[in-house]
């Protein structure tokens, strides 16, 4: 599946819902910090080593917590009006101008 049609589907459930109303850049890129501390935390108090062998329970909580963070960031995209895969492809060659 490509990021228009995830987009389509996200938009699908916020109209759905009614939440469009709730869906403004600045509470979209919040809701998106909020996930990322949820992430953070499945981490917090972990040896280096313990963070890259999760036991199967953590891995599927930080798998939530990746896809919640991406969705918002897909829709903080869409009401901005910035393409996703630009975005990141822009960002992306500006790393390798930079670093390689």
């Amino acid at each position: 599946m490509n990021l228009v049609e995830l987009t389509e589907r996200l938009h699908a459930i916020r109209d759905r819902n009614d939440w469009r109303q709730f869906h403004s850049p600045k509470n979209l890129a919040m809701a998106a910090s909020v996930e990322m501390s949820e992430l953070v935390e499945i981490f917090q108090w972990l040896t280096e080593d313990q963070s890259r062998q999760l036991p199967a329970d953590k891995l599927a909580h930080a798998g939530q917590e990746v896809g919640d963070i991406v969705l918002y960031l897909l829709l903080l995209c869409s009401e901005l009006g910035l393409d996703m895969n630009e975005v990141v492809n822009n960002k992306l060659a500006d790393s390798e101008r930079r670093f390689s």
